[in-house]
């Protein structure tokens, strides 16, 4: 008998299968990347979740106040800390009993512990000590306007001792900042508090910046209501009590004022670095240069979702259309009359013509909203 030969593929049944395979490659791979997306805005949120337990538990420590790394009455000495020292200690004294510095932690270099390592209330430094540095902050200069440690207050010393103790620590990061953590997950590891002078790592600003309007008096942001003084009467350094943060208490729409988000554009972005920013270094673009712009936020009840500019600035035109009268417009839900100016924070500098300051220049500071609901 013959035997019977079993036959091979054609090519006709190759190109099907392959085809098919093909097709089912095409499928998964959305699914399998929008898995991924998912699960690192989880961490995302899984992150804040930590950072607002850690917030509301140094808040029961200190009176239900908020961090803070200045004195409540440094408007009255230009909001300077060095003019702070000069006044109330002439001649010098023991430092602890002078302006506090802000204590980054104890320097690890070389393997070893050094001193503690921050920065001392001198001249050159006074930026470092201002929630959120206006275009006009005496003593900063244009250059700094936009900075301040809104950026870095959850991991300097007296707040991340609420965490791991350490300057860097993968709860500061949100996993989709690449260009943030490329720079420093190298000092994931390291023991010490803070690194000084790298090559062992390039410590940097986490993921996550608090709310700055939400960390001044909310007299510096309040444009309602006859007899508010315009800017620059109303900054914190011309008014005595403008530096003195608020408590949790004072939210009035706790579920509704952000407390902390992502400072950079982080979903849906198109661009890993801002070509408009100058350096050798890459800059992400900000979390409102985009109207895609969707961050990771923490809000004052401790709830947390995604808030996207788009509904920030849906709600800030409501609000401004609702306030309007037959002869003057309203104000919306941030503040156009600082020394920002009408175009707000750094919007200028944007991927889009998203327009939109919340979070950072919030009317009334930690007693106004940033949104009235999402649509």
């Amino acid at each position: 008998m013959k035997k019977r030969l079993s036959k091979g593929f054609t090519i006709i049944e190759l190109l099907v299968v392959i085809s098919i395979i093909a097709l089912l490659v095409g499928i998964l791979l959305p699914a399998i990347g929008k898995a991924r997306d998912s699960a690192r805005v989880n961490v995302s949120k899984n992150n804040l979740r930590q950072v607002g337990t850690a917030l509301k538990t140094y808040a029961s420590d200190w009176s239900d106040r908020q961090i803070t790394y200045c004195r409540d009455n440094l408007g009255q000495y230009n909001g300077n800390p060095q003019d702070y020292n000069n006044a109330l200690y002439p001649g010098g004294g023991p430092g602890m009993d002078k302006h506090p510095i802000i204590i980054a932690g104890w320097a690890w270099k070389d393997g070893v512990y050094g001193g503690p390592w921050g920065y001392w209330p001198q001249y050159n430094n006074s930026v470092m000590f201002q929630a959120l540095n206006f275009p006009d902050t005496p003593g900063a200069g244009a250059a700094a306007a936009g900075f301040g440690w809104f950026l870095f207050g959850l991991q300097a010393k007296p707040m991340s001792d609420y965490f791991n103790g350490k300057w860097i620590d993968p709860v500061f990061f949100a996993p989709k900042d690449t260009v943030i953590i490329e720079k420093s997950a190298p000092c994931f590891d390291v023991p010490g508090e803070i690194v000084v002078e790298p090559p062992e790592c390039n410590p940097s600003w986490g993921s996550y910046c608090l709310s700055p309007a939400a960390l001044f008096a909310p007299q510096v942001f309040s444009t309602e209501g006859p007899g508010n003084p315009p800017w620059p009467q109303r900054a914190p350094w011309n008014m005595p009590t403008g530096y003195r943060v608020p408590s949790y208490g004072q939210a009035r729409y706790s579920s509704l004022k952000t407390n902390v988000l992502e400072h950079h554009w982080l979903q849906n972005a198109k661009l890993a670095c801002n070509p408009v920013f100058s350096g050798s270094e890459c800059e992400p673009f900000y979390f409102n240069h985009s109207f895609q712009s969707m961050p990771v936020t923490l809000f004052f009840d401790g709830s947390i979702r995604l808030m996207g500019v788009l509904e920030a600035m849906s709600s800030d035109r409501r609000v401004t259309q609702q306030t309007s009268t037959p002869t003057q417009e309203g104000h919306g839900l941030w503040d156009r009359e600082t020394s920002f100016g009408a175009d707000g924070y750094l919007t200028l500098d944007g991927y889009d013509f998203a327009k939109t300051s919340f979070h950072i220049l919030t009317i009334d500071g930690a007693k106004g909203r940033d949104t009235i609901g999402a649509e």
